[in-house]
């Protein structure tokens, strides 16, 4: 089954450039143009090139990229308070173990900000008043709230709560609010968030050049994916691409905010339907995963 969210855009993008300053004023503000479908090389963030990272992986491979079989996070990482540093490390046991540690993605959870980024494609919808993000995976999506304050008392939900605004050619969201469950990590190591969580995301187009030696930048770190979850790069664009700069602060569980980044450019293809959920086939490997089989009926 194949869908695409390339549904009538094209009165979105007006409403965006009807964003004005002011009544009366001679010309709106430009406001930058992120429509289209955009894909990732990686499931990890691109590491900062000055400033403190996320949690990286100790476990790598010869040629220095990360053992993806073995996902066990860096619990000595200063910027993790020792009830974070301690999550890391049992869910890094466990990977150690062979086993696989609770995910949102293994759970078929919902993913908070910025884990979610770890999905390879997405889609941005801007209007007037809002913005929308669509995910390539789970049907997932956020909505963004334009020019408007977070409410006095947030209710928690999923995605939190995000507000975002226009600061030139920027779109910067803040995302408080997330509600907290099984799995509440922030990246694929398990490194846990609390009822403090703020995320800041700020969306930009950048040169192509410049956004292919983020994706480099990020397979030196994670190494090529095995699997590009249906979503693919566009290899004869040239274009500019998306950058998400983020920022990660949790008082409760962090030292430190940490910033990371993860850089996209044109999907080859529309986006095949990509769901978690309980069924045999693996539409990675195009086959069906073996089940035990009864004998006989047992009724």
């Amino acid at each position: 089954m194949r869908w695409s969210f390339r549904f009538d855009v094209a009165g979105l993008l007006v409403a965006s450039t009807m964003l004005s300053s002011s009544p009366g004023s001679a010309q709106a503000p430009k406001i930058p143009d992120f429509s289209g479908l955009w894909s990732r090389a990686t499931f990890g963030f691109e590491p900062p090139i000055t400033g403190v990272g996320p949690v990286r992986n100790l476990m790598r491979q010869p040629d220095g990229t990360e053992d993806r079989n073995r996902t066990v996070g860096d619990f000595r990482n200063p910027l993790l308070k020792p009830e974070a540093a301690a999550i890391v490390q049992r869910d890094g046991e466990i990977a150690r173990s062979g086993a696989d540690y609770p995910t949102p993605n293994n759970q078929c959870r919902p993913m908070a900000s910025p884990y979610i980024l770890r999905v390879q494609g997405v889609e941005v919808l801007q209007q007037r008043d809002q913005v929308t993000i669509l995910y390539a995976q789970d049907h997932q999506f956020r909505t963004v709230r334009l020019n408007q304050p977070h409410p006095t008392r947030t209710i928690p939900s999923w995605h939190g709560d995000s507000i975002g605004h226009y600061e030139g050619d920027t779109l910067v969201v803040d995302t408080v609010g997330v509600k907290l469950g099984p799995a509440a990590m922030v990246d694929t190591y398990g490194t846990p968030f609390s009822a403090a969580l703020h995320v800041v995301e700020r969306y930009r187009l950048i040169g192509y050049q410049e956004a292919k030696r983020a994706q480099e930048r990020g397979v030196r770190e994670y190494g090529r994916p095995v699997t590009e979850q249906a979503v693919t790069i566009d290899r004869s664009y040239q274009g500019k691409g998306l950058q998400v700069q983020f920022t990660v602060d949790d008082r409760n569980l962090l030292t430190t905010p940490w910033s990371a980044s993860a850089t996209y450019l044109r999907s080859h293809d529309e986006w095949v339907e990509n769901v978690c959920a309980e069924n045999i086939h693996e539409y990675y490997a195009a086959r069906d995963t073996e089940v035990p089989q009864a004998v006989r009926p047992d009724f």
